[in-house]
């Protein structure tokens, strides 16, 4: 039950709708039970077609019938009277037409109530799968980037999906099974009970037990449908990494080999899903089977109780039961066939809910500040980071750093020194296991996300850009931006010439993360987007490490051009880009282990010397 409400609350927005698809419901079963008693007058007109008998039934049946004499009997005595007496009045042609014409009446009213609940049910299925994934998209973009270190793109992917599909067919369903299979079931139950208490025993003592049997199946078909979700998250992952690396893929000959990885992946998912689908398909056939025996049992006790000198139920009544009867047989099965889906769906809302339940680490405080200008300095206090808090590697320990208004930061050290971590808390994308970082005096904590990114450009290492055009790529999240605003931002990052050459110049569409440029390209694109966000701290991560020469000479002009008159803190594999450094920062094993100019660090024959001497020697 807890399962289902989980996917119940999404309909929180759309009571409306859902109670308008009750309604309607209701009706269309009203109708369908009321069309149903068409079956009594017609089966006393077949069977009574002797004119002489029609006086003499007049006189053995009471015109009327009071409230405290209702029953089935004494109901059907009462409208075989009046039938007989419309015979007798207007023949019984007459009233064989009145018959089919309210027939037809009935069944189009109901059929129009039906329509009506599933015209309402559009806005619910569609509405509740939009807010998923709007709710999932969100929750991503919050989420920080070391959730991402232990989840694959592909598995997210698969959620926001298939999943959200599987989740949108189980709230269907789910509706279905809470409101208008039980309501069907409950009318149908009660005439049943009204015409006869003793069958309808049977039918509450049997039911139940095909009931237990079901759920005993369903519940393994939950574990089946995980099962196949996670495999379908790594059927993505691989597609999403293939297709991010075929470069790659194709220059180290390794098709085959990830042909093969994908083909036994893909095995098995069909394998479990063959599971699943089979003990889906059992839920129709056997609630039938299960369902026939009840009947059976109806039959065989019903036709005594006609038989019966007691005469507590008539020929006429026991038809009209089993037709009841056959009613209750396509919602029970419906309930069913619901309540197997639903189950499939508790496996995806379990796999949506890791997500949208995840814990975002990195929250604004209540009150936070609102920072608008950086006016003197950054500074690192005693700044310790694991990416577990007790993980015994440190990725920063015990650093203290002070970044003043308008001076060149450089960063230099081995891979895994701990360079990019110490810049990624700058922006919040982490937050220090111990000590903390302020601007101006003021705690990161303290501020706004929003505006200490707006404080900020970065450029990295490898230029991420989008499947839009050049401008959008230019102006990526900024408001109000004209074309001649990116015209003159990308003149600074010498990227106006090579724009203009393309075929719709500002308005060429990149592809796939820039796909159609160059390496050099794409940097100086990204750079064109720092310099027109205009902001007073400039991060360079490696930003010309991947260049050739010319590319990176004309990347260095523009990143120059970029840092003048800015704070900028700069990570550097070629340290021959640093020489004019205010001070350059030299880290290894999380530590920093020197600090200084360029000529300073020289004169100490340290790690920096070591470095510079092996990259001169190269």
């Amino acid at each position: 039950m807890k399962g289902l409400l989980k996917i119940l609350r999404y309909i929180k927005g759309y009571k409306r709708f859902a109670v308008l698809n009750v309604i309607f419901n209701i009706l269309q079963l009203v109708f369908s039970l009321f069309s149903l008693t068409m079956v009594i007058p017609l089966i006393q007109l077949l069977f009574n077609t002797d004119p002489a008998e029609y006086a003499e039934t007049l006189k053995k049946l009471p015109p009327e019938i009071s409230i405290g004499h209702l029953s089935p009997k004494n109901l059907t005595e009462y409208l075989k009277y009046h039938i007989t007496q419309s015979i007798v009045n207007g023949g019984a042609e007459r009233i064989l037409l009145t018959i089919c014409i309210v027939f037809v009446i009935v069944v189009l009213l109901k059929n129009l109530f039906r329509y009506l609940a599933i015209f309402y049910m559009a806005p619910i299925r569609n509405g509740v799968v939009k807010d998923i994934r709007n709710e999932i998209f969100s929750k991503v973009l919050e989420l920080p980037l070391s959730y991402y270190s232990d989840e694959r793109k592909g598995d997210i992917m698969s959620r926001m999906t298939t999943d959200v599909q599987e989740v949108e067919w189980s709230i269907m369903q789910s509706i279905e099974m809470l409101t208008v299979n039980p309501l069907q079931i409950i009318i149908f139950v009660g005439a049943l009970i009204f015409i006869s208490p003793q069958l309808t025993f049977f039918v509450f003592v049997l039911l139940p037990v095909t009931g237990l049997l079901i759920a005993r199946i369903a519940k393994s078909l939950k574990r089946s449908s995980t099962k196949s979700k996670e495999q379908m998250g790594r059927i993505f992952s691989m597609m999403e990494e293939t297709l991010s690396g075929l470069r790659i893929v194709k220059a180290f000959n390794a098709e085959n080999i990830t042909r093969t990885n994908f083909i036994e992946e893909n095995n098995n998912y069909t394998h479990t899903m063959n599971r699943v689908y089979r003990k889906t398909d059992l839920a129709s056939p056997l609630s039938e089977f299960l369902t026939s025996i009840v009947i059976a049992v109806i039959m065989y006790f019903g036709g005594k109780l006609v038989w019966s000198s007691a005469h507590t139920l008539s020929g006429e009544l026991f038809v009209y039961y089993l037709v009841v009867f056959s009613q209750l047989i396509p919602p029970a099965k419906a309930f069913t066939q619901a309540y197997y889906t639903v189950q499939k769906g508790m496996a995806s809302v379990e796999r949506i809910d890791k997500i949208i339940q995840s814990e975002v680490t990195i929250r604004e405080k209540e009150n936070a500040i609102t920072i608008n200008s950086f006016d003197k300095e950054i500074e690192y206090k005693n700044v310790s980071f694991a990416y577990q808090r007790g993980d015994n590697g440190w990725a920063l320990k015990d650093v203290n750093l002070k970044i003043p208004k308008g001076k060149t930061i450089a960063i230099v050290g081995q891979s895994g020194s701990g360079k990019s971590t110490l810049v990624d808390m700058l922006p919040r994308f982490y937050d220090p296991t111990d000590g903390e970082i302020t601007i101006d005096g003021k705690p990161l904590k303290d501020l706004t996300l929003t505006s200490i990114r707006n404080l900020m450009g970065i450029v990295t290492q490898e230029s991420i850009l989008f499947n839009d055009t050049v401008k959008n790529n230019i102006a990526f999240g900024m408001k109000n931006i004209t074309t001649e605003q990116v015209i003159e931002a990308a003149k600074v990052a010498n990227a106006h010439d090579f724009i203009m050459r393309m075929e719709n110049g500002y308005e060429t569409n990149i592809g796939d993360r820039g796909s159609k440029l160059s390496g050099g390209e794409r940097q100086r694109m990204s750079i064109a987007r720092a310099i027109l966000k205009n902001p007073p701290v400039l991060i360079l991560d490696e930003a010309t490490s991947a260049l050739d020469t010319e590319s990176e000479r004309l990347v260095q002009d523009a990143l120059t051009k970029l840092m003048a008159h800015r704070t900028s803190i700069v990570i550097a594999h070629r340290l021959s880009t640093i020489k004019n450094a205010d001070e350059i920062i030299v880290m290894q094993k999380s530590l920093i282990v020197e600090r200084g100019t360029h000529a300073e660090l020289l004169t100490h024959n340290g790690t920096y010397k070591k470095l510079y001497d092996l990259q001169s020697f190269v």
